[in-house]
Parts: structure tokens; sequence; C-alpha cells
């Protein structure tokens, strides 16, 4: 699927398990979380908290077994669900996402844009609240 470790321009974030039985990985912009949980990579500034409550931020990416939700804006959405078929609204996010299935029909580099774009959408959203 998608290793978001290896996305350039992704900065601290928090990994938590979500659903039922944990099996969504949700994760979530970091708000100042650095440090207070495992890092993913020596130097890093991607945090995982183990699934504590500690610094919950807001989430920009939800990966499933079969599908990954980013947000993105509505006009995008519009665009991306038009264009693909294996692109639908997000449970998510609502209409303030897509959900993807991973089929083949957006390249790697597109799905990793779309993260990006995601995180950055996020960010932006904490730091102005």
């Amino acid at each position: 699927m998608i290793e978001i470790e290896k996305i350039s321009g992704i900065g601290e974030f928090v990994e938590r398990e979500h659903g039922e039985k944990g099996e969504d990985r949700v994760f979530e912009v970091g708000l100042g979380v650095k440090g207070s949980g495992v890092s993913l990579g020596e130097g890093s500034d991607r945090v995982s908290d183990g699934g504590s409550n500690v610094g919950r931020g807001k989430a920009f990416l939800v990966i499933r077994s079969k599908t990954i939700e980013v947000r993105c804006d509505g006009k995008l959405g519009k665009v991306l669900r038009e264009k693909y078929e294996t692109v639908m609204e997000s449970r998510y996010f609502g209409r303030g996402g897509v959900e993807i299935v991973p089929s083949g029909q957006l390249e790697d580099a597109e799905l990793e844009d779309l993260v990006r774009l995601s995180y950055n959408m996020t960010k932006k959203m904490t730091e102005e609240e």
C-alpha cells in the first residue's frame, strides 16, 4: 500500500489504531508531541504514541485494509470521483475528502501527492484554530 514514512514533506504525525478491532490506521498531524512517543526513525520528527491521547490532533490520512482516505477540498474531490471509478466520497472525512481503492488507476506518485496535500491542509487547519 503506501509507506507514509517515505513521503517527503510530511512533518510530525501520530499514528493511531481505530475501529472495533483496531484494523484502521489513522494518521494525525502532530501537535508538539515530538519526544512523547516512540520515534519512527533516527532523526525523524515522526512520532507514534502507541495509541494514547497525548497531543491528539486532526486526522489527515486513514489507511484501511482495502482503501486509503485523505482530506482534500470539495472541487478536487469532485474531479477525482468523476475521473476515477475507484475514488468515492470519504467515510471518515465526508465531503471534505476522498476514499481511494488502490487498484492502479492512480499511480503511487499521485497517491503520495494526495497524502502530502492532505497533511498540509490539515496542518494549516490546526494552526488556524
